[in-house]
């Protein structure tokens, strides 16, 4: 497997996102099976591994800590705190605070059972927080040697900078795909120009960009129910662009998912963490290091790309619907 930087951390150049594994995409493998994906991803050369405290409220957390815990030392788990208070972190001076993210890193830790963490990530930036001093407070984390490196999810173009500027951000964990493009604006260059690492969720925009889903039939603990991205109408008119990967798999022998994540992977400081649910998946998703696209063909498709409009998108607010959703079926 072929590695990348983020920051200071070598990782594998493809990464797996174990979130998939406890929730959020529609019925989980097993306790057990899903142990045994992660060890067979590490098996098969990746190195990078991301989850975070919200999935599955910590349980994500744990399984991952499980299965990585016989070879942890040669791994980087990437895990990531979010704004909100969870059950068990409730404190008077709120959760993004000095001793709120001490408190919650410490429960990380517990639940990764390790005793640090390489990649310790602000699970989005609120607007009315200070990125500079919760920066601050990740450097104070890093010199006592409980994370190795620090980073912001989703955060804005100044939120970046301000936190750059106190202590340097190791990586931005954003989404990013050919549906998702916004932050080849800014955010995408300016971590390119100053040594920043880009990790990639939700790289093939929640599979549709595999080409295996046709129809909008989502069901249960599925964020896609609520992305307008997966209504019928929506995947249907999105299709133009399976036809555009399809034409290029077929010109270099590899599959739809592996042309996506070829794109996400042609600038060398972006690294995409696909979900990787089944022995197939494992092998098709890391595989597409081996797939590069030439610097022409990476050109001939944004061009391509330029000349077809993406209907519908991803949002927090539409995806904190589904709780609403489950839980008036749980009441009725």
């Amino acid at each position: 497997m072929k590695t990348r930087k983020l920051g200071n951390l070598e990782v594998s150049a493809v990464g797996l996102g174990c979130m998939g594994f406890t929730h959020g995409y529609g019925a989980c493998p097993s306790e057990q099976e899903s142990i045994r994906l992660i060890r067979k991803a590490y098996e098969e050369g990746c190195t990078f591994f991301d989850t975070a405290e919200i999935y599955s409220c910590y349980k994500n957390e744990e399984l991952v800590g499980k299965a990585l815990k016989p070879f942890r030392q040669q791994v980087i788990i990437s895990t990531k705190f979010t704004p909100v208070t969870l059950p068990g972190q409730e404190r008077p001076e709120g959760k993004l605070s000095r001793n709120g993210i001490r408190q919650a890193v410490e429960g990380s830790l517990r639940r990764l059972q390790t005793d640090y963490i390489d990649l310790y990530t602000e699970h989005r930036v609120p607007k009315e927080s200070d990125p500079a001093e919760v920066a601050y407070w990740m450097g104070e984390l890093i010199k006592e040697g409980k994370i190795r490196g620090w980073g912001q999810s989703e955060p804005t173009l100044g939120q970046l900078k301000a936190a750059q500027a106190i202590t340097p951000v190791t990586a931005v964990q954003s989404e990013y795909s050919i549906m998702e493009r916004k932050w080849e604006a800014d955010v995408i260059p300016f971590c390119r120009e100053n040594g920043i690492g880009f990790v990639a969720y939700s790289p093939m925009a929640g599979g549709f960009l595999s080409g295996k889903y046709h129809h909008a039939t989502f069901k249960g603990d599925d964020v896609r129910r609520v992305i307008t991205r997966y209504t019928e109408e929506n995947m249907q008119a999105n299709r133009v662009l399976l036809e555009l990967i399809n034409r290029y798999a077929e010109a270099k022998h590899c599959t739809a998912a592996q042309i996506s994540l070829a794109w996400v992977m042609h600038s060398e400081h972006i690294v995409p963490i696909p979900g990787m649910r089944s022995d197939a998946r494992i092998l098709e998703n890391l595989g597409a290091a081996e797939v590069p696209l030439t610097h022409a063909e990476y050109a001939a498709m944004n061009e391509a790309l330029s000349h077809i409009t993406i209907h519908g998108n991803r949002t927090d607010e539409d995806i904190a619907k589904l709780g609403t959703i489950e839980g008036k079926q749980q009441n009725t």
